[in-house]
């Protein structure tokens, strides 16, 4: 069934990968989806999948964990924007973004990929870069060694949790003013 929009969250499956920096847009997406009421969420598109309304009357999402691992998520995104009938700028990913300070949260419809590795699956999957973005900023390690910014990533937030809390809520408003059309992405 068709839906006005796919919302997707990045991140990487598996526990060890739970509360990493990499992994906010699972949080914010979860948060998202329980503010919404949302049933629980069923394998389907390489992903965990669930949909409905943001409230009564509200508008028709389906909120989308791909589970293929960030570097392929465009695997997951791909046949459920085709299955949902979504076009692309009705596409809202909300990813981590090392170019931001922690706590920033900006929006932007298509634009440039920063080197995220999750980004251009899905430009390459969804034929072009044309989707609504959530960037939640997580900050960079004063490096700029793949190794030392994957170890960055990957490893547990450094601020502490209640901060963390903070931003997922804070980018889940933020996503959640753009579905309901109150803020342009």
């Amino acid at each position: 069934m068709p839906v006005d929009w796919l919302v997707v969250g990045l991140g990487n499956p598996g526990a060890e990968y739970a509360f990493t920096p990499h992994n906010v847009g699972f949080e914010v997406a979860n948060v998202l989806a329980a503010r919404w009421g949302l049933p629980r969420a069923k394998r389907k598109y390489a992903g965990l999948i669930t949909d409905g309304r943001t409230g009564p009357g509200g508008p028709r999402v389906a909120v989308l964990l791909p589970q293929t691992y960030m570097n392929e998520s465009g695997r997951s995104v791909g046949p459920a924007r085709g299955a949902l009938q979504v076009p692309l700028e009705r596409v809202l990913v909300i990813h981590d973004e090392i170019d931001l300070p922690f706590g920033e949260i900006r929006t932007r419809l298509g634009g440039g990929l920063a080197g995220h590795n999750g980004l251009k699956s899905l430009k390459r999957e969804l034929g072009g870069a044309g989707f609504a973005r959530v960037r939640v900023g997580v900050s960079r390690p004063d490096s700029t060694d793949p190794d030392v910014v994957a170890a960055y990533v990957l490893g547990r937030w450094r601020q502490p949790r209640e901060e963390v809390a903070a931003l997922v809520e804070r980018a889940a408003d933020v996503a959640e003013r753009i579905v309901l059309g109150e803020q342009e992405p």
